[in-house]
C-alpha cells in the first residue's frame, strides 16, 4: 500500500527544507524525500550547501582569513606574534562541526514541524506521484496532491580533466585536503573558483587560476570585476585568463595540466587541481517519461514564471531551474510555490536577488549592471564611493573597494548596488531592502546611517549619484 501525502518535496537543500518546513507549518501533510545518507546510515539533511557548499566553504574562508590577518596584519595594529602555524586537521574539524549542527538542525526543525523524511532516490511519475528506491533497493510509490522538485545541482565535469577525488578534485574534494597543496591549479574563475583558491592561497598556496574566458566576473558589474581583479592578483592569486585546459596527466600524485593561450600550449604542474567550471541541474534519471515534466536543452525543468512544471500540480525550484544557483533564491521560490498552493497570490521578484561572492574583500550585487542598462539604452545616472574614504574602513584596516550605486535619470528609483569590499554581502542587503520599496536614491539620501559605520559608504554612494557626496570631492556633472 502506498503512502499518501499533500505535498511531496524532492531534495532537502535549501530549497526543498524551506519548502517543505513551509508546508508543513501551513498545515499541508509534508513528506521530504532525500537521497543523502549519512555513516550511521539515517538521512542527511541539508544538501550541497549546508554538506559541502555554502556553510563548510564560509567556514573554510573564515579560518584562512583569520590565519591571514595573524601572518600579515597583526603587526600593524601592535600585535606582536611569533609566525602562525596552520593545523588542517583542527580547521577542518571546525568546519565539520558546523555543518554537523546545522544538519542536525534541519532534522529538528522537521520534527518540530511534523515532516516525514524519507530516504531514497526518487523519480516522478504521472500523475504526481513518487517513486522512491531506499539504499536497499525496496521500491515504495508514494502519491502526492503536489510534487515540489527540488534536486538541485552537481559539479560540472570537463573531459579534459577528469577527477579522480586525489589529485584532481571538485569543489566538494577541495574541502577535505588533508594538508595544504605547495602548488594549487584551479579551473575557473567563477564564484567557487576564488572562493576555494582564496582559502588555500591565505594557507600558504602558490594558486594558479585558469580561465577560459577572457573577461573576469563578466556577471557583475565591469567596474566591480577590474578593481576585484586587481585586489585578487595583489593578494597573490595568480590569475591567469584566456587560458582554455586542454588535458592532464596524472603522474607520482602530481598533476600536469596542459593549456592553450593567446601565446600558444603551456603546462603546469600542480601539487592539487581543483575544477571549478560551474554546476549544472540533477535532473537525470529524475522524471518518467510519462511525467509530463519537461527539460530544456540544458537539463534545466521548464517551468513558468511561479516554478508550475508543464505537469499538473508538479513543481519546480532551486538549482533545477533557471535563474541564479543561489541557496536563497532557491528557498524563496520554495516558499511561493507552497504559498501558492495554499491560495495565497504571492510571486519572486527576481528582480531583486542578491549574489555575492565570499572571497575577501567580498563582492555583492543586486539589481542591474551599468553595462546591462546601457545595452537597453536606460537613462541612468551612477554614484560611487571608495572604503579608502570610510573612517570606520580605515579604523579596521579593510579599506580596499568601493560601492557603485546605479539609479534611473528620470525617476531616481535606485536601479542596481555594487559593491567590493569590507562586509559587502551585509551591505549590498541595505540596498535589496529599498529597492523591494522602490526607493530613490535621494530615500538612502535622506536616510540616517550610524557613524562611524562602513555602511556609511552605502549613503555616500547614494549622495553621489547626484553629486551630493560629503566625504569626497565630487564630479563636475557635465
Amino acid at each position: 500500500m502506498s503512502k499518501k501525502y499533500e505535498i511531496v518535496v524532492i531534495g532537502s537543500g535549501p530549497a526543498g527544507y524551506v519548502a517543505a518546513i513551509k508546508a508543513a507549518q501551513l498545515g499541508f501533510t509534508t513528506a521530504c524525500v532525500e537521497r543523502w545518507v549519512d555513516d550511521s546510515g539515517g538521512v542527511k539533511l541539508g544538501g550541497t550547501c549546508l554538506n559541502v557548499g555554502c556553510i563548510p566553504s564560509k567556514a573554510l574562508l573564515d579560518s584562512s582569513h583569520k590565519f591571514a590577518m595573524a601572518g600579515h596584519e597583526f603587526s600593524q595594529h601592535g600585535i606582536q606574534v611569533t609566525k602562525p602555524k596552520i593545523d588542517v586537521a583542527a580547521m577542518m574539524a571546525r568546519k565539520n562541526a558546523i555543518v554537523n549542527q546545522l544538519t542536525g538542525g534541519i532534522g529538528g526543525l522537521f520534527k518540530h514541524n511534523g515532516v516525514t523524511a524519507i530516504i531514497g532516490n526518487a523519480r516522478v511519475l504521472s500523475h504526481h506521484r513518487v517513486e522512491v528506491t531506499a539504499p536497499d533497493g525496496e521500491v515504495t510509490v508514494v502519491e502526492a496532491d503536489h510534487v515540489i522538485i527540488a534536486a538541485g545541482s552537481t559539479p560540472i565535469a570537463i573531459p579534459p580533466a577528469p577527477v579522480d577525488g586525489q589529485v584532481i578534485v571538485d569543489s566538494t574534494g577541495a574541502l577535505e585536503f588533508d594538508q595544504v597543496p605547495k602548488r594549487l591549479g584551479v579551473i575557473g574563475a567563477g564564484v567557487i573558483g576564488l572562493e576555494l583558491g582564496s582559502v588555500w592561497g591565505r594557507l600558504g598556496s602558490e594558486v594558479v587560476v585558469l580561465e577560459a574566458m577572457d573577461a573576469f566576473l563578466p556577471m557583475m558589474d565591469l567596474t566591480i570585476a577590474k578593481e576585484s581583479e586587481k585586489l585578487f592578483r595583489k593578494q597573490g592569486l595568480d590569475i591567469r585568463m584566456g587560458a582554455r585546459v586542454t588535458g592532464t596527466v596524472v603522474k607520482r600524485n602530481k598533476v600536469e595540466v596542459t593549456f592553450l593561450t593567446a601565446e600558444g600550449e603551456q603546462t603546469e604542474i600542480f601539487d592539487k587541481l581543483i575544477v571549478a567550471v560551474g554546476r549544472r541541474p540533477v535532473s537525470e534519471e529524475l522524471l518518467s517519461s510519462d511525467s509530463g515534466v519537461t527539460l530544456d536543452e540544458r537539463g534545466f525543468i521548464y517551468v513558468d514564471e511561479f516554478c508550475q512544471t508543464e505537469a499538473p500540480n508538479v513543481y519546480a525550484v532551486g538549482d533545477v531551474v533557471r535563474g541564479p544557483m543561489l541557496a536563497h533564491k532557491g528557498s524563496e521560490e520554495g516558499v511561493m510555490v507552497v504559498e501558492r498552493i495554499a491560495g495565497k497570490p504571492v510571486q519572486v521578484n527576481y528582480d531583486c536577488i542578491p549574489s555575492v561572492i565570499y572571497t575577501h574583500p567580498e563582492i555583492a550585487a543586486v539589481g542591474k549592471t551599468e553595462q546591462e542598462l546601457k545595452a537597453e539604452g536606460a537613462n541612468y545616472k551612477v554614484g560611487t564611493f571608495p572604503f579608502a574614504a570610510s573612517g570606520r574602513a580605515l579604523a579596521t584596516s579593510d579599506s580596499d573597494g568601493l560601492v557603485k550605486m546605479i539609479a534611473c535619470a528620470d525617476t531616481d528609483r535606485v536601479l542596481g548596488c555594487h559593491i567590493v569590499g569590507p562586509s559587502a554581502a551585509d551591505l549590498v542587503q541595505q540596498v535589496v531592502i529599498a529597492m523591494e520599496f522602490g526607493s530613490s536614491t535621494e530615500d538612502l539620501a535622506l536616510t540616517v546611517f550610524a557613524h562611524p559605520t562602513v555602511s556609511e559608504a552605502v549613503h555616500e554612494a547614494a549622495l553621489a549619484v547626484d553629486g551630493h557626496a560629503i566625504h569626497i570631492a565630487n564630479r563636475k556633472k557635465r
